[in-house]
């Protein structure tokens, strides 16, 4: 047996997570090693091998076909682009491609060059909830039916839908055993319990027989999707990046996972559905975090974002290496700007989150845009639009009367939609500026992003991560997961009653230097005893500070 007490050696054995790990005292003093302890050695802790894998849910690798418990969730415009997809999908992990906000031909040619280029690998695709434009979700849907999209990411529901129903109940079907096999299967992103619980439950009955009725669903479809929960699988978006409700991950999570335990324990329909962690995952720490708290698998935006493969411009990733944790603010939504709901972006650099909240208090408080008073108007369009108004709402006009017709005529009528679609114009185009990264533009730019971004920068702050160029989404992700396994490890070793030295807990980026101390200055700290006796019968007991006070580790 070799036990190790200088620092290269104790970090070798630590850092060896296919192997056992005992924390032994000998020789008078405390080291580590792999191998079996001898009579020689008194076992202190052990820590046991930590697989990436075991993080999370081993159901969830099945159910998806990957190797590892991690998700790289789409970002809307195609920021989460087909590179990122194709990237991720062959590293092991699951990612979606970010069709929100992009025309029917763009996500009709990602899907198609995604199928060619990913065959026999797990992907999927973002469907969000278009309260504002139905006809955009319904048309998504079609052609992800016309092209038997295996997996949808759906985002921003705040309840069911027709369209999200139809899309899961068209992929069921009858097992030779009698059980639903599911070939649609829905991932829902969500905030609050109460929206989690639409998706922990079958589909609505009325929204089924609404779809039988008008012939997009078969009556033995509508059956089946009444024994099989809506989605297989929910994640939780704490402190995200773009819409969120910025609660903490650590009371929202639980609360999820209590309701889908719940659900198991009254025997419902949603008790297998896994539960997975978005917002503020940006470090090792942080999955590790999330893995602890039960999450199943993690999810990860603002820092892929970042990566070579994201769908975005130079501009706004050399943006996002520059943020910090504090440079975030929040905005009015473009898609959900009459509702007063919010998304959250980079306010560092951009004048973004002043302008769009501005755009909402005139919304607020005029009926129309004739109402607004001369500054105002001034303001609006030399410092917001960039052009006159008259010219704008031109523009708009002429899109809905090509797109969406029945808002046209609405908005002819009523001033104050009229108002809402001119600022919806900017709020729209603001994070297209970004993606091109229109050099007009740059003061505009709309950059969703959450505080994980600015952890993960102060994270590889002097590596050669710290440059957007070197960054490419799986490496993210596997740093993050062996991160996470190691620091799982340590925690086995502090739950047994073992103190580290600070340097142990060091978990930088690949490449990255590792200062270790020449001569240690600490080891580890034993814990006392522990105290047994017959049953029955009281223990004795023993000064709490034996075991703790032991030589320097080591010379």
């Amino acid at each position: 047996m070799s036990v190790h007490f200088d620092a290269a050696g104790v970090r070798s054995v630590l850092t060896d997570l296919g192997r056992p790990c005992y924390v032994v005292a000998s020789q008078g003093r405390t080291g580590v090693t792999d191998e079996r302890p001898g009579r020689d050695a008194r076992v202190v802790a052990v820590a046991a091998p930590v697989s990436v894998r075991h993080l999370g849910s081993p159901a969830f690798l099945d159910r998806h076909g990957l190797r590892f418990p991690y998700m790289a969730g789409s970002m809307a415009g195609g920021i989460s682009s087909v590179e990122l997809v194709t990237a991720m999908a062959r590293g092991g992990h699951l990612a979606s491609f970010g069709a929100a906000g992009l025309p029917a031909d763009r996500v009709d040619e990602a899907v198609r060059r995604l199928r060619r280029e990913l065959p026999n690998l797990p992907w999927a695709c973002n469907l969000i909830h278009s309260p504002a434009d139905p006809a955009a979700e319904r048309r998504c849907v079609d052609l992800y039916l016309h092209h038997q999209m295996p997996c949808v990411e759906a985002s921003a529901f705040i309840q069911p839908t027709a369209d999200l129903v139809r899309y899961r109940a068209a992929g069921l079907h009858p097992g030779p055993d009698g059980a639903v096999q599911i070939r649609h299967r829905v991932i829902a992103k969500v905030s609050r319990a109460a929206t989690a619980a639409f998706f922990l439950r079958p589909a609505p009955g009325e929204l089924l027989a609404e779809l039988v009725r008008d012939g997009r669903l078969t009556p033995g479809q509508a059956e089946l999707a009444r024994r099989v929960p809506l989605a297989d699988d929910i994640t939780v978006e704490a402190d995200s990046a773009g819409h969120t409700d910025r609660r903490p991950l650590v009371t929202q999570l639980p609360l999820l996972l209590a309701l889908r335990d719940r659900e198991r324990h009254e025997g419902g329909l949603g008790g297998d559905v896994g539960i997975g962690a978005a917002g503020g995952i940006g470090t090792p720490h942080a999955a590790f975090a999330a893995f602890s708290l039960g999450a199943d698998y993690v999810v990860t935006g603002s820092v892929n974002q970042s990566c070579v493969e994201a769908g975005t411009s130079p501009q706004v990733k050399e943006a996002l290496a520059a943020a910090d944790i504090a440079d975030c603010a929040m905005a009015p939504a473009a898609d959900m700007f009459e509702m007063g709901v919010d998304v959250q972006v980079l306010r560092r650099g951009s004048l973004f989150a002043g302008r769009a909240a501005w755009l909402y208090r005139l919304y607020r408080t005029h009926n129309g845009l004739d109402d607004l008073s001369p500054p105002d108007r001034l303001r609006l369009e030399e410092q917001v639009l960039g052009r006159p108004v008259t010219e704008v709402w031109a523009d708009v006009a002429a899109y809905l009367s090509r797109q969406r017709p029945q808002e046209a005529e609405r908005a002819a009528r009523e001033p104050k939609v009229r108002m809402a679609l001119l600022f919806r114009w900017y709020l729209g185009l603001s994070s297209r500026w970004a993606t091109d990264g229109e050099p007009t533009r740059v003061g505009d730019y709309q950059i969703w992003c959450g505080p994980a971004m600015g952890a993960f920068n102060a994270w590889v702050h002097g590596s050669a991560w710290q440059n957007p160029r070197n960054r490419r989404a799986p490496e993210l992700a596997q740093a993050f997961l062996d991160g996470a396994a190691y620091q799982a490890r340590l925690a086995q070793l502090r739950f047994c009653g073992v103190r580290l030295p600070t340097w142990c807990s060091a978990c930088p980026p690949p490449g990255a230097d590792l200062r270790l101390p020449q001569e240690a200055t600490s080891q580890p700290q034993l814990p006392a005893p522990v105290v047994t006796a017959p049953l029955g019968r009281a223990a004795s007991p023993q000064p709490s500070s034996a075991g703790r006070d032991l030589p320097t580790w080591s010379k």
